[in-house]
């Protein structure tokens, strides 16, 4: 699978399981929320600083954002 497609999966996940909508994890990450989108879909290239910002905001670990979950 693309990492690109693993990440956005593992942000969906992430911030369903925190209870966040796209547009409050937007905000507590300081970018627009089709920014959020986007990265759910796969289409944008993270730098590791995004992937950092997105960990902290769900409070997990950055690794986790890269692995690929049995249901994918």
């Amino acid at each position: 699978m693309d990492i690109r497609h693993t990440f956005g999966s593992n942000l969906k996940h992430y911030r369903m399981k925190a209870g966040l909508s796209q547009a409050a994890l937007a905000a507590q990450m300081g970018v627009d929320r089709a920014h959020v989108s986007a990265m759910e879909r796969g289409q944008q290239n993270v730098t590791i600083v995004t992937l950092w910002h997105v960990a902290v905001a769900l409070d997990i670990k950055p690794a986790a954002m890269l692995e690929e979950r049995a249901s994918e």
